[in-house]
Formats: C-alpha cells, structure tokens, sequence
C-alpha cells in the first residue's frame, strides 16, 4: 500500500495502453518543438517531426514562408520526405509521386493513367500548423488549432528567462541525445522536483541557492528559477567556464529552468540558453534531445574564459568518489546523475514491494501538480489520495 505521493498509477508509467492514449490525447493535440528557428533559413530546406501520432515536417517555401503539413504521400500514405534535407520538390520514394514546396501534387508518373478517372489538379498534402515563438520553430497537427502560440504560452511567457534568444548562437557540439530507459513522465518528474537538487545534485549543481527557489504553474506550463550561490555571484566574472551572455540583468543572474507542456524544458542560465526536447518512444523508453545556444562571441573569448576558469570545473564534483567513467554519482555530470536516478525509478515500479514516502510540501508539489494535468488531458479525475499516518508527516 503506498502511503506517499503517487496521483497516478504505476500502470502510468508501464502501460502500452496508457501510453497510446497519452500520445493520442496529449502530445497529438498540443504545439510540438521542431527545432531551432535558424534550422530553416533557405527555401526548399525542410525537417520533420513526430508530434504524437502524426509525422509532421516544416519547410520554406519559395516565397521564404515556413509551411508545414503531414508527411504522408497522397497516394499510399508513404512518409514523404527523411528527417532533414533540402530540395527544389518533395518526391515520394515509393511511386514517385511529386508536391511542389507549398504542397501541392505537381507530378505523377506517366503510369497516372492506371488510375481511371484521376485527376491530380487539386490534390495537397495535409496541412499542419507552423509558427515560431522564443527563437523556435513549433508546429501542431491541426491546420486550424485550438489555440495560437502565443495564447498557449502567453500565461507563462513573463516567468521566462530574460534571453534574447535570436542573439545567441549554437555552440560547437552542442547537440546530444541519450535513450533513457525511463518513462517520459519520470523524466519530466524529475525535472521539475526542486527537491532532489541539493541531494542528487549537491556537487554539480552548487553554484546555484537551492534554498531561494521560485517556482509555480502558468496553465499546463511549470516556471521554475533559482539566483546563483553567493560564493558563485562573488566570482562568476572569472569562474563562469563560458562567457557571461552581457544581454542579461546582472543584478538577477541565475538559473531559469522552465518545462513547458508536454516536455520541452528550457535551461537558461548565465552563460547559456538550452533546449531539453523529452521524446517518448514506449512506456519505458525516453528519447532527450538537448541543443545549446551561447553568447555570440568570437572562438578565442570562449577559449581564454575555459582556460580562466579551468581550475573550479576541473576539480572532482561527483556527488561520490570514485571512477568517473562507470558510476555516473562520480562524473560530475548532472545529466548523467539524472539519468541514473530516472532508470532506478523505472526499475523499481516493478517491484511488489514498492511504496513512496511522505511527499514534501513543496520541493515535490510540482511533481504531484504535473500528475494532475496528465490526468486531466486523459479525461480522467484520478484517485483519492491515500491518508498519511501520524507516525509519517509531510516533509518540509
């Protein structure tokens, strides 16, 4: 019997059926992140996405306007293009059935006339909805969606970090992808649990005052941000292993770390701004794709501020001793301690032993909050909390 925080089930988090319906009723419905909005710069480049059940794409047209459809050939639903490319037309592999930038079917082949009665003027590929909010490219399935981008993330834009996102430039390598053998909500969970930071993350994460933190819900988005350290603010100038971004206000430097509804984190901080793109791919299989943006200075200021800062970032931050290449507790990567606790939860709901403990107050609220709104896409109220014993208060 638990007698701790869970709102949802386990089946939540184990579930091929309630796994199809999240994919269904949440990711099929709300804006998806397709990437960077200096991804598509010229006509004909184009990128496709899955937003739930559909895979979509985006390209530029010929007129430089950004459009987006469903990738399915007209003719037997083939998905149309690969995942990123560049082309004066969009082909179909399969029979060569050919769609102009603004997805109209301008070919087919000369055997067109096995099709009786066919006529191709007027055929179009499924349109989609594209925009582009906070230096993003977003799309959503539906060509008229219930809601605008600016009305998705108008109650939480304000809670944003103050980045100029469009001034930033992606760093070298910055992009990475870890397949983690977690639910896609474990990983949000564990996102936004303010609580495990100065546990899990005492050595990583300490130049930031885990006890200031600010947080709270704006509709289905989660706004979170924390000031540096003091010891940290003293010496940011010289200790920051990458360039101050001089844009920001320096009185209120900081972390901002904002989920935005259904798992697309923002990590913006003092010298970076990145994108945390958390992927499903089965119920106990998450995809997280991460790109960085930095100040947009040239290569040797990066270089010269690595080499003054050196000292601090080199020096052994795991949370235990030990080697840095087999316990991920000593590799002094926060990711890589994340990952290691999101799969030992994952792990653990297979347990018949398994109960959670008291949740606390508020390190934790936002954990049982994001239970709530999965539950309310889903259509569904959710069970009664269980009682506490007295011998188990909540935690601070």
């Amino acid at each position: 019997m638990s007698t701790g925080m869970p709102i949802l089930p386990v089946e939540a988090y184990t579930s091929p059926d309630w796994f199809d319906r999240e994919q269904a009723l949440i990711f099929s419905r709300t804006w998806a992140c397709a990437g960077l909005a200096e991804d598509l710069t010229e006509p004909g480049q184009y990128l496709s996405v899955q937003a739930g059940r559909n895979n979509l794409f985006v390209v530029m047209g010929e007129d430089r306007r950004l459009r987006a459809f469903h990738n399915l050939c007209r003719h037997r639903g083939t998905q149309l293009i690969r995942a990123v490319g560049q082309a004066a037309a969009l082909r179909c592999p399969y029979h060569d059935w050919t769609y102009d930038l603004e997805g109209n079917l301008v070919g087919v082949p000369r055997r067109a006339r096995e099709f009786p009665g066919f006529d191709p003027s007027g055929v179009r590929l499924f349109p989609a909805s594209v925009g582009v909010w906070r230096g993003l490219l977003w799309v959503h399935p539906d060509a008229d969606p219930p809601s605008s981008l600016e009305e998705w993330f108008g109650p939480v834009e304000p809670h944003l970090g103050p980045h100029r996102v469009e001034e930033l430039v992606e760093s070298e390598s910055s992009r990475t992808e870890h397949l983690i053998r977690a639910n896609w909500k474990i990983v949000v969970e564990n996102y936004i649990d303010a609580y495990h930071l100065k546990h899990l993350h005492s050595a990583t994460l300490a130049m930031y005052d885990h006890d200031r933190i600010e947080s709270g819900w704006h509709g289905p988005h989660f706004a979170f941000r924390e000031p540096l350290a003091a010891w940290y603010q003293a010496v940011v100038d010289r200790e920051s292993p990458l360039p101050l971004i001089d844009h920001l206000p320096r009185e209120g430097l900081g972390a901002w770390v904002p989920m935005l509804f259904p798992g697309i984190g923002l990590g913006e901080s003092e010298s970076s701004w990145s994108l945390f793109l958390v992927r499903p791919l089965a119920p106990d299989r998450t995809r997280v794709v991460t790109r960085t943006k930095v100040a947009d200075v040239p290569g040797w200021k990066r270089a010269l501020q690595l080499l003054r800062s050196g000292a601090l970032w080199q020096r052994p931050r795991g949370k235990v001793a030990g080697d840095a290449k087999r316990d991920p507790l000593a590799s002094g990567d926060f990711m890589q301690e994340d990952i290691l606790v999101c799969e030992r939860q994952q792990k653990s709901l297979r347990s018949p032993r398994l109960e959670h403990g008291p949740s606390a107050r508020i390190g934790e609220a936002p954990v049982r909050r994001h239970q709530e709104i999965v539950l309310e896409w889903l259509g569904e109220a959710g069970p009664e909390p269980p009682a506490r014993p007295d011998s188990r208060p909540e935690a601070p």
